[in-house]
């Protein structure tokens, strides 16, 4: 038997999980994001396949989203609910035969798996999916960990997609750089500059030159990406949070720094109680300021390992500081990077959080 790679990916997954909550909205254009309230500044989480024929999309602001789409429903995020529905549907991937499942955040995962037909195995598992949870997903099929997550894109939604080195540049070749998982916008103008627009060019793109454009670790991984290549082993080991951050957006933009100070203290004394949950020593710090209208500054700053709060708290009003006074900002936000397990397998918590 063949080892594959599937990437499950649940098909407008906050939004099917609200629809399953509210039948009467199947088939309506669905909303969710912030308090549910297009007059607060909030932004889209997530929105329903009708929402999305509009031009609706996750992290747009809820008031352009309501104004696309006037008879929207839209709906507040309700996290818990997203949360128990997620782990029902990673059990099941669990229960399936032989299966390694490594999760990814609330609505994908991939899953190792040793069969001889990858896509009737794709198809059972779709099928236990909504049997015991009745949401649909899309199963990416691969040779690697990035053919089978692109893939995914290929079968959404409700389908089955194969990507291997066989077809991989016949189906991506021609497709532009933006498209591959872990290329944003930002990494695509710059591989334009190099002359890169299209995923074959990356793939046959120039050794030295990607390294000096991205140095010698990132270069050389943009053009593994470009070839569909790297890791095919699923990893089970359970995730560990590298951080927490916590992040408020104001309805009214503040400005007083006595203010900003206490919001700054508020969203550090939230973030410290998970780290303190986790009982692991801090050992950096972050804090995101968005200035009105939209300008946004992160401010970083390395900390001697650390358990003693005051300390913390210390080197976090030193980054407040760095706040440009006088300035109106519209939000705000706090990061504590933490001390690894040396066993740990590290990754983001599953957020829309930009951090």
């Amino acid at each position: 038997m063949h080892t594959w790679v599937l990437h499950v990916d649940l098909d407008q997954f906050i939004a099917a999980v609200e629809i399953l909550r509210r039948p009467e909205l199947a088939g309506k254009p669905v909303i969710v994001g912030g308090r549910g309230d297009p007059t607060e500044r909030a932004v889209v989480s997530t929105a329903s396949y009708e929402a999305r024929e509009f031009g609706v999309g996750s992290g747009m602001p809820l008031r352009i989203a309501a104004r696309k789409v006037p008879d929207a429903v839209i709906l507040p995020v309700d996290a818990p609910a997203y949360l128990a529905a997620s782990e029902e549907v990673m059990a099941t991937l669990r229960d399936q035969p032989g299966a390694v499942v490594q999760v990814l955040g609330w609505d994908e995962a991939f899953v190792g798996v040793r069969t001889d037909d990858p896509e009737d195995y794709a198809r059972r598992l779709q099928a236990d999916v909504l049997h015991r949870t009745r949401l649909h997903c899309s199963v990416g099929i691969g040779d690697t960990l990035v053919r089978a997550k692109v893939a995914t894109g290929f079968g959404k939604p409700r389908g089955v997609f194969r990507l291997t080195a066989d077809n991989w540049l016949d189906v991506m070749g021609e497709r532009p750089v933006v498209e591959l998982w872990g290329v944003g916008s930002k990494v695509s103008k710059r591989l334009g500059l190099l002359g890169i627009q299209t995923v074959r060019e990356l793939a046959a793109g120039d050794e030295a030159a990607l390294v000096t454009e991205f140095g010698p670790k990132m270069g050389l991984w943009y053009r593994q990406l470009g070839r569909g290549d790297g890791s095919s082993v699923v990893d089970d080991t359970p995730w560990v949070a590298r951080g927490h951050s916590k992040e408020t957006t104001f309805q009214t933009d503040i400005v007083d720094p006595a203010d900003i100070e206490r919001e700054a203290r508020r969203l550090l004394d939230q973030v410290l109680a998970e780290v303190a949950a986790d009982e692991r020593p801090v050992v950096g710090l972050g804090l995101k300021v968005r200035y009105a209208p939209f300008l946004t500054k992160t401010f970083t700053k390395k900390v001697a390992t650390t358990s003693d709060r005051s300390v913390v708290v210390e080197k976090a009003m030193e980054l407040v500081a760095k706040i440009e006074p006088g300035r109106p900002i519209r939000l705000l936000g706090m990061r504590a990077e933490m001390a690894m397990p040396d066993d740990a397998r590290e990754g983001h918590t599953p957020t829309r959080s930009g951090w």
